[in-house]
């Protein structure tokens, strides 16, 4: 109840609230693409990567997510073409280039001396936000669920064959480079809210949850997008009436919702399956 009037009375916790639940839905979205991808590496390493375009964008004095737009799609192209026109295996790419480029940041961080709006970026800090931050994560969120909507075919064939995708005529590089860059704004929309350090959480962890309950694509995005939004929701009630580190709660809050599905989920989960395995015994016993 105090939490309730609280956001009644506080614009801050008013804008916290909204700018985190956006935040919860297009992690959902995307992460699901992330996960049936395979690429949940390559989630780490553009949240990793966008650190020296935040720390260009404060020394400069623009918007942070200027520059961590474009330090992160430039890495998740540099990570496609080394892998791409060399030996190196994307994985091993990956490596190498997100943290060089985290490296890179770190330094670059170091000498700004600008610690504590750099230290939200790195740990986020979600009641902190200002307006303009939740506008533009509010933009990225429009965007980002625009365009999965009319490239939602695309994406869906791409992420379970791409052989008969490139059969079909479509571009699997394109469409692969289209995902990246919607990663890259997921992930820079979320640094407000999470941090560098666990944005990839919440780009995995609702969708790996929503991957337990279902074999449906377009369901699995409805709840990844559900269980983001409920998490930050939760995780934000926490974080304000226990005084808790906003994005951490957040993110742990997520994984409790993970593992209830991990256990309980009908198909999938641990619980249910010794349960069928117990009653298979039983049967065959008869």
């Amino acid at each position: 109840m105090d939490f309730l009037m609280a956001i009644g009375q506080y614009e801050f916790l008013q804008k916290a609230l909204f700018t985190s639940v956006v935040v919860g839905l297009i992690c959902g979205v995307i992460g699901s693409f992330i996960i049936l991808r395979g690429m949940s590496l390559m989630g780490d390493a553009i949240s990793h990567a966008v650190l020296p375009g935040v720390a260009l964008s404060y020394a400069f004095g623009i918007n942070f997510f200027v520059g961590a737009v474009l330090t992160g799609v430039l890495t998740a192209v540099g990570i496609g073409y080394v892998s791409q026109n060399s030996r190196i295996k994307n994985d091993t790419a990956i490596g190498i280039l997100f943290t060089s480029a985290f490296a890179i940041g770190i330094i670059m961080v170091t000498m700004l001396k600008s610690s504590t709006d750099l230290y939200h970026i790195l740990f986020g800090n979600v009641l902190a936000v200002r307006p303009s931050d939740m506008w533009v994560t509010v933009g990225i969120g429009v965007l980002v669920i625009v365009t999965v909507y009319a490239f939602f075919k695309e994406l869906l064939l791409t992420s379970f064959d791409p052989t008969i995708a490139a059969a079909y005529g479509l571009r699997n590089n394109l469409i692969h480079y289209l995902l990246m860059t919607l990663l890259t704004m997921v992930t820079v929309a979320s640094l407000q809210t999470v941090g560098i350090v666990l944005v990839v959480a919440m780009l995995i962890t609702p969708a790996a949850t929503a991957y337990l309950l279902t074999d449906r694509l377009s369901i699995m995005i409805f709840l990844a997008g559900g269980f983001g939004m409920l998490s930050s929701v939760i995780g934000l009630y926490f974080s304000f009436t226990h005084n808790l580190a906003s994005g951490a709660t957040i993110v742990v809050v997520a994984t409790v919702l993970f593992f209830l599905a991990f256990l309980f989920s009908r198909k999938h989960g641990v619980v249910w399956k010794s349960i069928r395995a117990r009653q298979k015994r039983i049967e065959l016993l008869k």
